[in-house]
This record gives C-alpha cells, sequence and structure tokens, in this order.
C-alpha cells in the first residue's frame, strides 16, 4: 500500500514543482508529502551529522508525551463537571465503570472543537505564509496547535480561542520568521493573549466547570490556587493535587500523567533535564524562603504545594524545555529554569491578581533567554582568553 502511495506521489509530484501547472502550491504538497514520507533529499558534499530523527520525528515525540496529560485532562472535565452539576443531571453514579468512560467520553466532545479549531486556524495560517515566501511548511505547531487547548478553560469560546491562535501564529511567531526564529513560546503567546483581552473568560471559578449536555448551568469550582489567593484553605488534599482531581485548565491538573510525559521526553533526548530540574529547584526554594518569612497564609503554603497547583509542572515539562525559546548553553539553561521557578512562585504568592504565575515567569525569561546565553558565552570566552594570556607569560 505504501509503495503504491509513494508512486503515486511520484506521478504527481511535477505537477506542483516549477514549470507544472500548481507550482505555486508547492509549500503545501511537500507538507503533506513530508507527513507521510521522510524526505528524499541527502546531502551530496561537506561534513554533516546524519540522523534520522528529523524536525517532524521530534514534534510527534512531543504530541506523544503529551496524550498522558491529554487523555486524563479529557477524565477528569467530565468527572468535575459530575461533581458539581445539579443534581441529578448526571447519569452515571459515580465510581462505576460506565461512569469513568461516560467522563471521559464528555471530556473528549468538550475537547474536541477546542482542538479542531486551533489546528485549522494555525496550520491555515502557516500554509498561507509558507506560500507567500515560498518556504516549506514546518511542523512546529503540531505540539503547539495541541498544547492551547489543554492550557485554557475548557469554557473558552471558540471563537476567543481562534483570535488567540491567530494572535500566536502571526505576532508570536511568523513576524520572526516562522519555526525556529520565534522568541517567545506561541502557545503562551496564545494563553496571555487571552488572560488579558478575556479576564472574565481566564479566571474565575465557572471558568473550569464544563456546562453539562443537557444545556443547564454546572456549579462553580474552586481551584487550589484561586482559594489560596482569596485568603481562603486549600480544601483538596495533597493526593488529589498530584492525581490531578482537581477544577484547573483543561490538561495542566495531573503531575502524575505530566510526569510520564516528562519520561518520554527525557529517555527520547528532546527536553533539557537541566530545565525541568532547575525550575523545580528555583520553584522550591523560593517557596521554603517564603515559609520562612510566612507574613501571610499564602507564604506558610508547603513549598510542594506550588509543584501541584496549576500549570507550574506541566510549564517545568512542556513549555520552559522549548528548545527555541529557552537558553541554549548548558550553564545558562540552569540559569533560564531556575529563574522560571523562582519567578513563578513570587507572582503566584505577592500577587494574587495572577493567581498562575507560571505563564508569565516563563513569558518573561522567553525575553532574557538569549542575554543569558550571551553573558555565559562572554564569561567563557574572557576565562579562555585569561587563561592563554597566564600560559604566555609562565612560557615567556
Amino acid at each position: 500500500m505504501f509503495d503504491n502511495l509513494r508512486t503515486y506521489i511520484d506521478k504527481i509530484k511535477p505537477t506542483f514543482s516549477e514549470g507544472g501547472k500548481f507550482p505555486w502550491l508547492h509549500s503545501t504538497f511537500e507538507a503533506f508529502e513530508t507527513f507521510a514520507f521522510t524526505p528524499n533529499r541527502v546531502t551530496v558534499r561537506g561534513s554533516h551529522v546524519r540522523d534520522a530523527v528529523d524536525l517532524k520525528r521530534a514534534m510527534i515525540t512531543v504530541v506523544f508525551a503529551l496524550l498522558p496529560a491529554l487523555l486524563f485532562g479529557m477524565w477528569n472535565i467530565g468527572y468535575q463537571t459530575a461533581i458539581h452539576s445539579e443534581a441529578g443531571m448526571w447519569p452515571y453514579e459515580l465510581g462505576t465503570c460506565a461512569c469513568f468512560w461516560y467522563c471521559l467520553w464528555f471530556g473528549f466532545l468538550r475537547m474536541l472543537p477546542l482542538i479542531v479549531v486551533s489546528y485549522v486556524v494555525g496550520l491555515a495560517i502557516e500554509f498561507i505564509f509558507a506560500q507567500i515566501r515560498h518556504h516549506e511548511v514546518n511542523e512546529g505547531f503540531l505540539v503547539t496547535g495541541i498544547i492551547i487547548p489543554m492550557i485554557v478553560p475548557i469554557t473558552t469560546p471558540l471563537w476567543q480561542l481562534a483570535l488567540a491562535v491567530a494572535f500566536a501564529v502571526v505576532i508570536g511567531k511568523e513576524v520572526f520568521g516562522g519555526t525556529g526564529m520565534n522568541f517567545l513560546n506561541p502557545a503562551l503567546v496564545a494563553r496571555a493573549f487571552l488572560f488579558f483581552s478575556y479576564p472574565t473568560h481566564m479566571s474565575g471559578d465557572k471558568v473550569w466547570i464544563a456546562a453539562d449536555l443537557w444545556g443547564s448551568d454546572a456549579l462553580a469550582g474552586a481551584t487550589p490556587m484561586g482559594e489560596l489567593a482569596a485568603g481562603s484553605q486549600c480544601s483538596a488534599s495533597v493526593w488529589d493535587m498530584f492525581l490531578g482531581i482537581i477544577p484547573g485548565s483543561s490538561c495542566e491538573t495531573s503531575v502524575i500523567a505530566i510526569l510520564l510525559g516528562a519520561v518520554v521526553l527525557l529517555v527520547s533526548g528532546i527536553a533539557s533535564w537541566r530545565i525541568m530540574l532547575s525550575v523545580v529547584l528555583g520553584g522550591g526554594l523560593m517557596g521554603l524562603l517564603f515559609n520562612a518569612i510566612g507574613a501571610n497564609d499564602y507564604m506558610q503554603v508547603p513549598f510542594y504545594y506550588h509543584y501541584l497547583m496549576g500549570g507550574f509542572m506541566f510549564g517545568a515539562v512542556f513549555m520552559a524545555t522549548d528548545p527555541v525559546t529557552a537558553a541554549q548553553t548548558n550553564c545558562g539553561k540552569w540559569i533560564y529554569g531556575f529563574l522560571i521557578g523562582a519567578f513563578a512562585v513570587l507572582l503566584r504568592v505577592l500577587n494574587p491578581a495572577y493567581p498562575e504565575g507560571m505563564m508569565l515567569s516563563i513569558l518573561l525569561l522567553n525575553c532574557f533567554a538569549p542575554l543569558i546565553d550571551h553573558c555565559v558565552v562572554s564569561r567563557n570566552i574572557k576565562r579562555r582568553q585569561n587563561r592563554a594570556t597566564e600560559r604566555k607569560e609562565v612560557t615567556a
């Protein structure tokens, strides 16, 4: 079957090449061709690193790593709707096998429109820019397109999501040259756009619980961070927060599901363990500092609670490690990750208006990542120059 498909693609390829009938669709044709088959271009001279893992395969690996969080998020959407819906509206008893599958199906039906809108809008813009520039269609949006629906409230209106995706792709990415040239994480740009443009749809208690399939409104479900920011005690247990059976962004709540994805990224070598570890260390040390100060109830929250609440772990694993927007030097990765974790906890505790500090923290350090690398490289150059000068003096 694959041989026949390859033969057919080779047969129609001249139609989309220079001199063919539709040369202006060359970028679109090439995108579909390379999606199905590895590009057949090879280097003919010079020294090159040869590897079977290209950008598309790397992006697919990241999507695979996101699946545990995505599937759990779908189930949790249904579960949270079940426990917060009006009495008698949920068709199954909680804890039964039927309820489990119904919760998963309910969450799938709520997530599917968000995913479809994200991919349709984002890929359409990517294709348009590729055709205008006569460039290849890059595969970076395979990951961005799935992350955006995972980090927004399940109640986000589709038209707002479409605007956010368009803003993220055009302003956050394409104006800088496309995949590999952007200095801000596009998924976080989309979330920031929604947060500052439509704050009532991105915060509060009711945005985290989906309305049920019969049209009645779900009851409010406060997140742990929302409770702490309001001056209340956290009602969720540590175990519930670790599992992720709490209200929150669509697929950010389960730490255990996120850690499964982290294993995939680390084993495949796609994500940096230095960044992940340093984010955790930075957040933990800042949390311990606030515990020592203890000026208010939020400061007295155990430091490890910050790992379990909001998007801290999701950001540390899937967003801070973005190889395009993160620091590139090994020393720079430690500094970059540490500051992300520290600033995230700092924003959470000291500014209740922004209870989810991870988004702003990563975007801030995205801006400083080039400066961090520049300082690290300059320091290394200066150290080597001093070493060379010392050798000359000793020789003389």
